[in-house]
């Protein structure tokens, strides 16, 4: 009987990639695995030649063989004509992987009957930027799953004890073979588990754990950034079987300050100044952050006005900003002074304020003033131009 191609039954060019043959493969395969055809001997057949031809195509020497001699050159090494020599098992865990796994059931691997490892948990806290700058002691309560006391973590009833499934003999995996190749899944009586409760535990319905809530300490560092992560080590839900605890994670978010805005290590913060402070200069109280106890949140430093300050001008107060995480470095404070018109006037100080008004020379007194102006004088007389008729 002619036997059928092997490029034509994975569906290849001859001179296609390994990579290619590879994605062929395990498209064939799933297409006509006998699992997903049951009682299809036609599908069951063109399984095995799948696998035959990948035997054969993805080893280069038989592929040059074959390719040399066709069938003649790899009978006894793949060909039927010689008898299929490879273990079908072996070809799918090398190319389909998890992807085999979890088609038949197998969750990706075998599922250990032994002790496991507690999942990791996360908690959100929320902290001030004083707590970030000095650091601070925070009490959290956080749920975890922990050994269940009656049962001491069994899942049996107490006095009673898991029993070794009958189905897999506590392997937790079970065989089954199916012509020449098998397929090994996991147990569906005992879940993978091995074993099996007969008459579970009623304070954690055979579990082995519950679900408690805890009061834990948790020491923020100096210097702390929004989005940091703090990791209590064996603060997470506890292990199956006996298993080590997981870890518990805290994610830091540094609420908004209504005075400081926080840039890498420095604060910015803005400071009003009086009008006849800016004019004439002088010094202004602004706050600041400190780890002082004597500050007892009321922490000031002293701010020089430079005579004729603008608003948007900024004082840069060194070491007055956020200690680093790690190291001796503070970053800086930097006040932006805003100018603040007084409001409310009497009629007197209205006299007073236009008499000073009258005395000042535009250009001399105010800078800005006249160069914005001269600027705009210009762009005026451009319009006005522009806009005149030709030839007028």
């Amino acid at each position: 009987m002619a036997q059928r191609d092997y490029y034509e039954i994975l569906g290849v060019e001859r001179t296609c990639t390994e990579a290619e043959l590879k994605t062929a493969f395990r498209k064939a395969a799933m297409q006509h695995h006998p699992d997903r055809n049951p009682g299809d001997h036609t599908a069951e057949v063109r399984f095995k030649e799948c696998n035959e031809a990948y035997s054969v195509l993805s080893d280069p020497n038989k592929r040059a063989a074959y390719d040399r001699y066709g069938h003649a050159g790899v009978n006894g090494a793949g060909g039927m004509g010689g008898g299929f020599q490879g273990d079908a098992s072996d070809i799918f865990s090398s190319v389909f992987g998890d992807v085999f796994g979890e088609m038949f059931g197998g969750g990706g691997g075998r599922r250990s009957s032994g002790p496991a490892r507690g999942q990791d948990l996360r908690y959100d806290l929320e902290i001030t930027l004083e707590q970030a700058f000095s650091g601070a002691e925070v009490e959290i309560a956080a749920a975890s799953a922990m050994t269940c006391e009656p049962c001491h973590g069994s899942g049996a009833k107490p006095g009673t004890s898991a029993q070794q499934c009958p189905t897999c003999g506590g392997a937790g995996r079970v065989r089954a073979s199916q012509g020449f190749f098998a397929i090994e899944r996991t147990c569906p009586r005992c879940g993978g588990a091995g074993r099996i409760i007969a008459d579970p535990c009623r304070a954690c319905h055979g579990q082995g754990m519950v679900r408690k809530e805890r009061t834990l300490q948790v020491r923020i560092p100096a210097g702390v950034d929004d989005g940091a992560r703090i990791r209590l080590t064996g603060e997470g839900d506890a292990g199956a079987r006996g298993g080590p605890r997981g870890d518990l994670y805290i994610f830091l978010s540094v609420h908004p300050h209504e005075l400081f805005q926080r840039n890498g290590l420095d604060l910015h913060c803005q400071a009003p100044v009086p009008m006849w402070m800016a004019a004439l200069g002088g010094e202004i109280d602004a706050p600041c952050l400190s780890d002082s106890p004597s500050c007892e949140g009321d922490c000031k430093v002293k701010v020089k006005v430079p005579e004729g300050a603008q608003s948007g001008r900024t004082v840069r107060l060194r070491g007055k900003g956020m200690p680093a995480l790690r190291g001796r470095e503070r970053g800086d404070l930097i006040v932006e002074l805003y100018v603040e018109t007084p409001t409310h006037l009497t009629p007197r100080q209205k006299e007073l304020i236009q008499e000073l008004a009258d005395s000042f020379a535009a250009d001399k007194h105010h800078p800005q003033h006249a160069g914005f102006f001269h600027k705009a004088r210009k762009f005026w007389d451009g319009v006005v131009h522009k806009s005149e008729p030709a030839g007028a």
